[in-house]
């Protein structure tokens, strides 16, 4: 969490009366021809385009799901390959063109790491995040760029990638420019409306097209609460840097404390101290990038984990952890005990009925919403 998103917390209690916004703007982002985004979008559900043909981008990333994994029954995601899994719950990538660059700023004094894509900061674009899960043998599982060549060769997608970049450009000839050009595609749908629809209920009260129940209101004056839920500390509800809608996060990192979930046989807990960039630090461990809440209702599985199935069982950890600790314990231990962030959550004080208006809030946030 950034200090200057705490100092922008009061200005955020204006949006509960309701003030007309403007029509969202949308980042600035290099402008991609239609041929480059219709070629994205075709790549991105290619299913041939994985060792055994039956995985795509949006196998784990489905549209109907805010672009997280339908099958909210697992806690990780299948594999091409029958038998393995992911080792880390597969975030939603709406919203994705929205986070910057990993980098370090200085606040008081410390090293605050944000943006990164992938839930450890290890990408800087959407073009190096889009090609890694093809080489990745717990998803796509294919060896190397030219095993993803001669998939593209074959797929009816074929034409359309030489109709982009030219008639050669699956040949050997142009072989070190082919993977950059994947990654271009797949990156230029990624930056394409679909992902980034600012189009929840609460954009639609924002711009003043829409009222908040006070169920919802309730929960939302509880969401900036420094006090009580303070969830925009990290969650934040400022406008982006472009004059964006807010995308619901800081892009900073932080170790929440989650119960280790034991469905995982290889788990992978090391979070940002694992992206070599960072130097490694044991400080590091154990903390991964603040997810944007947006489409958050339609998202489950929960945490980087997968450890909670549901959203009202996430907003009772958020507010019990630190008081009803054999709760969550019987779950599983701490994974990163260390490094836990103990000052902003874990004790919120929320009865029952602020946690169900603080759940109907967040159920604002989904996309596809009709005044």
């Amino acid at each position: 969490m950034r200090l200057s998103v705490l100092l922008a917390v009061p200005w955020i209690l204006v949006i509960t009366a309701c003030v007309p916004d403007q029509e969202p703007a949308v980042k600035a982002e290099p402008v991609a021809s239609v041929a480059m985004t219709d070629l994205g979008n075709a790549l991105f559900h290619d299913v041939t385009l994985s060792s055994e043909g039956n995985q795509a981008c949006a196998t784990c990333h489905d549209s109907a799901h805010g672009f997280a994994d339908p099958d909210a029954s697992l806690p990780v995601s299948k594999g091409s390959l029958a038998g393995r899994f992911g080792r880390r719950n597969t975030p939603s990538i709406a919203y994705a063109s929205l986070i910057p660059p990993l980098h370090a700023e200085m606040e008081e004094g410390e090293v605050l790491w944000v943006g990164g894509l992938f839930l450890d900061g290890r990408a800087d674009s959407l073009e190096e995040q889009a090609t890694k899960p093809f080489f990745e043998a717990n998803e796509m599982n294919l060896a190397d760029a030219p095993a993803l060549r001669a998939k593209l060769r074959a797929s009816p997608n074929a034409a359309m990638f030489r109709t982009v970049f030219g008639p050669g450009a699956l040949d050997d000839a142009e072989a070190a420019e082919f993977l950059p050009r994947v990654g271009e595609a797949i990156a230029a749908f990624e930056r394409s409306s679909a992902f980034h629809a600012f189009s929840s209920k609460f954009d639609a009260y924002r711009q003043g097209r829409a009222q908040l129940s006070s169920q919802e209101l309730e929960g939302l004056s509880l969401f900036v609460r420094q006090d009580k839920g303070n969830c925009a500390a990290c969650h934040t509800l400022t406008a982006g840097p472009n004059g964006e809608p807010p995308a619901l996060t800081d892009f900073t990192y932080d170790n929440l404390g989650v119960p280790a979930n034991t469905a995982i046989a290889i788990p992978d807990i090391e979070g940002l101290a694992a992206t070599p960039r960072t130097g490694g630090s044991p400080a590091l461990r154990g903390k991964f990038r603040v997810p944007t809440l947006r489409n958050v209702a339609i998202t489950a599985p929960y945490m980087h984990n997968g450890v909670f199935r549901d959203l009202r069982t996430v907003l009772e950890f958020y507010n019990t952890r630190d008081t009803d600790p054999s709760r969550w314990q019987a779950i599983g231990a701490t994974e990163v005990p260390d490094t836990v962030n103990r000052s902003e959550l874990g004790d919120l004080r929320l009865n029952d009925r602020e946690l169900s208006a603080l759940e109907a809030f967040l159920r604002t946030l989904t996309d596809g919403y009709t005044p």
